[in-house]
């Protein structure tokens, strides 16, 4: 098991951060999401070893949380969200540095350093220095220092953040092609739900310090409710808040369209019937694929 998490639960004074959270990665990809304030940070902190929970247990690598911080930082790859480069390095050195520091000796540290840099794609910029360095550079430097030591497990902290379509179509390449052919388990915490759902093949969504779901992402989009399209004609304000009325959520698109999601038990039947009172015609009724997006949606409660 790469991470074991078990009632962890952790306040900043009276704010509570975790609240009785469980959550076990064994291998492949996982998401990490939640609105902010939801606990993900205080979540990758206490993995990390930087943060004591106040109560519950947990092992990362089969490192205990509570007493072998230190092993954990050497032992797990980590891309924070924030910028970590040293002003007056080159790419290379930098990143070797960071291998020295899991541990590795100098000659290796640095044989690696210029294998990874060549894999994400620094190969020919390994020689520059940092502050020389776009934002998708950037990037790919902060994966390159992750990846130095050849960690079995990878913390992805807004891996593309601040880039633009192309770098972060790239990043997230890096990404699935790290998981999927590199041996090596990663956990990405991102806000950009489409990331997730290309990358990670399970999720773990986190709502005001509690586990609001968690599972394979196709499993939980089959189960957790079913989401239909409909097109109408006439008045359809009263049908709308009709139905939200039963507990549906209705959200309307800017092509005219209904996306109304129904919770567990709900009758179709009950749209046509609830359409017929509200002396609305419905013109089109498909059942749709469920996104991550309408997942998150439901199951935190936003708009």
């Amino acid at each position: 098991m790469n991470i074991e998490l078990k009632d962890i639960s952790f306040r900043y004074g009276s704010i509570v951060a975790l609240d009785g959270v469980d959550f076990n990665l064994d291998h492949g990809a996982c998401g990490l999401l939640g609105p902010n304030g939801a606990g993900k940070s205080t979540l990758l902190r206490i993995l990390l070893g930087f943060l004591s929970p106040e109560r519950g247990d947990g092992r990362v690598l089969n490192f205990d949380i509570r007493k072998e911080q230190f092993m954990i930082r050497r032992s797990v790859g980590y891309m924070p969200e924030d910028d970590c480069l040293i002003p007056g390095m080159d790419a290379v050195t930098f990143t070797a540095y960071f291998g020295e520091l899991s541990g590795m000796p100098r000659q290796e540290a640095m044989k690696r350093a210029h294998d990874v840099l060549f894999y994400v794609g620094l190969g020919e910029s390994r020689y520059r220095l940092l502050e020389t360095y776009s934002a998708g550079m950037k990037q790919r430097l902060k994966l390159a220092q992750a990846l130095v030591h050849d960690p079995k497990l990878l913390f992805l902290d807004e891996p593309t953040s601040n880039l633009d379509p192309q770098g972060r179509a790239e990043i997230l390449e890096l990404i699935k092609d790290i998981s999927l052919k590199k041996d090596i388990n990663v956990l990405v915490s991102s806000h950009i739900l489409g990331d997730i759902e290309y990358t990670c093949s399970r999720v773990v969504i986190l709502n005001k310090g509690k586990v609001a779901a968690q599972g394979e992402i196709s499993a939980l989009k089959e189960i957790r409710y079913s989401l239909y399209e409909i097109k109408t004609k006439g008045e359809r304000e009263g049908f709308i808040e009709a139905l939200r009325g039963q507990g549906c959520r209705v959200e309307e698109t800017e092509d005219g369209m209904l996306k109304v999601y129904m919770p567990p038990g709900f009758s179709r039947a009950a749209i046509f019937e609830t359409a017929v009172k509200e002396n609305v015609q419905i013109r089109s009724y498909v059942k749709s694929q469920t996104s991550l997006e309408d997942l998150f949606a439901k199951t935190v409660g936003v708009d």
